[in-house]
């Protein structure tokens, strides 16, 4: 049976383990638990091709048993009458009993249906999925998410997409879960119906905690019916392990109490491969036909040096201080978001397929845009902001001064290896389209490099993540106009929606359509309006 998250049932296969059982929501749902056999958890595809696909499942066997095999068929029919592909695939406690293989042989630009049978003949949900279109292409849709925290609100924003029928792939760019403990909401942000497991107060940190919190998210009906809809290219951003990571450490990892990053860094790495429709591969390309390129980056885990640290500066509270940062350690060459390796490949990738391709799609886990902080916005906070937020807003307005954005952690902390990306990008002469999440708030900027245009982006807002107009006493009109009329590459911001963008991809032009829910808090696909932006081929500026 497939198992889904509706109100408090938050059920997961027993196979996670006796310690799943003696956690505090775990003992009131033992039966349930025990009892979640068989297909638990829908069907997913990812990892596109123009012949292959990547197909994910996961089974608990009824019998007492390590191991399993499952049967994969993809067909052009639900019927499964003519049935193109097949392979047989092994999984076990092992890997959490998740599965997942590629079957090739497949024609492009083409829809398929797929499913699995398991040994005891039992047959998992119908998937549907499309490979990669080759040669001419006319148009190319794909549906752009970010940050889903589930105790926070409901995933309207997968239901609404998942109604679609004019979508070829979903992209999702980050923070597809989130590692913090039930004690770091505050109990006026939850909803009593999206507890998660694992249910103890610290975030997590083990294999077992990285499971239980992807079988809770993979629960969840709306998610499930995204995945079993269209294929999903998905990358992770920091929350997939913890809060402002980086290859050496975290922000919100102490390895006093919470031990070696590099095994918690592991676990997360390994138990997001097992639960998610993606291959081992760190980084990707994807051709679509002749229109374009989209381009799976790891920003977070592998090569990115640890950011730059600003808060000695800030308290000296003095501009000499700010401006020997500026000068000093946030300009360091070395500082890199992707590390060398994948810098390369990045840059020859985009050069190599300059000629070939109308636009090149980097998806990316957070904003390259520049932002600085509006001085505006210190008359905007919320009359009981906390000192610390209110401290944290006035740091970021001196540092606007001295041209210090408010993201360290974002590619604005990093000039260097930002100035290298959009460098490659204007030799190589390509129509460069970042698309990007992370700030929970909705952004379009026309990116630029030594006062030269280099490409546009898109930053989505977020599944239900708040940004930052919980922070803002004002109308989120006049602080969008603040932010738009303090950052010369800004061109529109959305500051108080949740929601998704829909990409839409033609030869001669591209555009993002950020689609805003009605609510987060209560179910329902409801939507309150959209913004659309495009830009021109060659033009590198929305028009």
């Amino acid at each position: 049976m497939t198992m889904k998250l509706d109100r408090r049932r938050l059920i997961i296969g027993a196979s996670l383990g006796l310690g799943a059982l003696l956690l505090p929501i775990g003992r009131a749902f033992t039966a349930e638990v025990q009892a979640a056999k068989g297909f638990t958890h829908n069907v997913a595809s990812g990892e596109p091709g123009a012949d292959s696909m990547l197909l994910w499942t996961r089974y608990v066997p009824a019998a007492a048993t390590d191991e399993t095999t499952l049967r994969a068929e993809i067909a052009t029919d639900t019927a499964f009458r003519n049935v193109v592909a097949g392979a047989s695939v092994r999984t076990g406690s092992y890997r959490d009993w998740t599965a997942k293989l590629t079957l090739a042989g497949l024609q492009p630009g083409s829809t398929y249906y797929y499913r699995f049978i398991a040994a005891d003949g039992s047959v998992s949900p119908t998937g549907r999925t499309r490979t990669l279109p080759v040669g001419q292409v006319d148009r190319f849709k794909l549906g752009l998410f970010s940050c889903a925290n589930l105790p926070t609100g409901w995933f309207n924003a997968y239901a609404h997409a998942a109604q679609r029928e004019d979508m070829d792939l979903w992209l999702h760019v980050g923070d597809y879960l989130y590692e913090y403990g039930i004690a770091a909401y505050k109990a006026q942000d939850r909803i009593a119906e999206r507890e998660v497991m694992p249910a103890h107060e610290h975030e997590m940190i083990s294999l077992l905690d990285y499971r239980l919190r992807l079988a809770c998210y993979r629960a969840d009906a709306d998610l499930q019916a995204l995945h079993q809809n269209a294929p999903m290219v998905a990358l992770w951003d920091d929350h997939e392990s913890a809060n402002d990571s980086w290859e050496g450490g975290a922000q919100n990892h102490q390895s006093a109490t919470e031990g070696d990053w590099s095994v918690r860094k592991a676990a997360a790495m390994q138990a997001y491969r097992e639960w998610m429709p993606v291959s081992d591969e760190p980084w990707k390309a994807y051709p679509i036909g002749s229109l374009a390129t989209l381009y799976r980056t790891e920003s977070r885990l592998i090569g990115r040096t640890r950011p730059a640290d600003i808060a000695a500066a800030y308290r000296a509270d003095s501009d000499a201080a700010l401006e020997a940062f500026r000068d000093g350690p946030w300009q360091d060459p070395a500082a890199t978001m992707l590390g060398l390796e994948q810098e390369n490949w990045l840059y020859q990738s985009l050069k190599s397929n300059a000629a070939g391709n109308a636009w090149q799609l980097v998806g990316m886990g957070t904003i390259l845009g520049r932002t600085v902080m509006p001085a505006e916005t210190l008359g905007m906070l919320r009359s009981d902001a906390s000192e610390r937020s209110v401290q944290a807003f006035r740091n970021n307005v001196r540092g606007a001064r001295l041209g210090l954005p408010m993201w360290m952690d974002r590619w604005d902390g990093y000039p260097g290896a930002r100035a290298r990306l959009l460098r490659a990008a204007q030799q190589a002469d390509v129509n460069l389209v970042m698309l990007s999440g992370d700030s929970h708030n909705a952004w379009a900027y026309e990116l630029q490099q030594d006062g030269e245009p280099a490409g546009v982006e898109f930053a989505v807002q977020a599944v239900t993540s708040g940004g930052i107009e919980g922070s803002m006493a004002a109308a989120p009109g006049a602080v969008a106009k603040a932010f738009i009329a303090s950052n010369p590459e800004l061109r529109w911001c959305d500051t108080s929606q949740r929601g998704y963008a829909m990409i839409d991809i033609t030869p001669a032009r591209i555009s993002s359509e950020w689609v805003f829910m009605q609510d987060i808090k209560t179910r329902g696909t409801a939507t309150a309006g959209s913004h659309r932006m495009s830009a021109a081929k060659d033009r590198k500026t929305f028009s």
